[in-house]
């Protein structure tokens, strides 16, 4: 049976490269379908982020020109990952298989047709992962290889090099409905369901119009979101280093009364204040750490929805 594919796309903001990048989506679904890939009622289905901009004008009108064009909107911004959930579970009981991608252009097209051909060999789930970076400043490629790598390090599975461009299975989509968390890492919870999985490399573009809407600002926090939301290792490090610090401290009382003891105290106030800026800023780190788990189980105790659909171009 030829599976039905709908291509989720977020956006927020994008009225510059929508345009652009739309007749792409739809010439590929197109093609795909032509080749027997995938059934001809595939769709593209565009997430609006609460764009401030004519986004959301743009997808109607889209939809009006072609009915394989489709799209939902979000009563507000509530961030990229949301958004892409969003429309994942939106699509999860009207397809066999979903691909989310952004809207740039960044990400190879092309690439699609690898991810098809290896679910119909038997994978659930296909990563989309950059063969390299060429394209981006320096910085931006440190930045980003040095986040996978610490993700990686603070114990988060992800696949590196891999962002948001993948094939899910209705299948697995079926099963990653029962993960409720609010704080989403969707790049860490996808590799948590399992299913038989692989990856297709591709070449990074550089984006075709508009601006980044991923700042270094939003890495951080995603890198943080990330550790926090898939792992307990900071808070074992924190752990460990308060032991060694303890241990250091005790050796230190002991060599203070030997000293005493033996009459050879100097009275000093120079490292007396190096060890208690020391010990209060390892104090003020870890309350630190420690308060943005505590945050984390804040935010998913009021089980909050985490995206809510005000509108469907369908319903009009």
């Amino acid at each position: 049976m030829v599976p039905r594919l709908y291509i989720v796309i977020p956006c927020y903001n994008e009225q510059e490269v929508l345009p652009i990048t739309a007749p792409m989506f739809l010439e590929k679904v197109k093609a795909l379908a032509a080749a027997g890939k995938v059934a001809e009622d595939s769709r593209v289905l565009f997430v609006n982020d609460g764009s401030k901009d004519d986004t959301w004008n743009i997808i109607k009108a889209l939809s009006k020109q072609d009915e394989h064009y489709i799209g939902i909107c979000q009563s507000r911004n509530r961030g990229h990952q949301a958004a892409v959930l969003a429309g994942l579970m939106e699509a999860k009981d009207v397809c066999d298989i979903t691909i989310s991608i952004d809207c740039d252009g960044q990400d190879d097209i092309n690439a699609m047709d690898e991810m098809v051909d290896a679910y119909l060999d038997g994978c659930e789930v296909v990563y989309g992962v950059r063969s390299s970076r060429e394209t981006d400043t320096f910085f931006k490629r440190f930045t980003a290889q040095s986040f996978y790598k610490f993700l990686a390090m603070m114990g988060a599975e992800v696949v590196y090099n891999h962002a948001d461009y993948r094939l899910i299975s209705s299948r697995v989509l079926n099963e990653f409905a029962n993960f409720k968390e609010v704080n989403l890492f969707l790049r860490g919870m996808v590799p948590l369901v399992g299913f038989k999985s692989t990856s297709v490399s591709y070449s990074r573009a550089e984006r075709i119009a508009g601006e980044s809407h991923y700042p270094l600002k939003k890495m951080i926090a995603l890198a943080v979101d990330g550790i926090t939301s898939l792992s307990v290792k900071p808070l074992r490090l924190i752990m460990g280093f308060g032991i060694f610090v303890a241990i250091v401290s005790f050796i230190g009382v002991i060599w203070a009364l030997i000293t005493a003891l033996l009459g050879h105290s100097v009275s000093g106030w120079a490292s007396m204040t190096c060890i208690i800026c020391f010990v209060s800023g390892v104090q003020l780190i870890c309350l630190g750490i420690i308060g943005e788990y505590i945050g984390k189980i804040y935010m998913e105790s009021k089980q909050r929805p985490r995206y809510i659909i005000s509108e469907r171009t369908w319903e009009e």
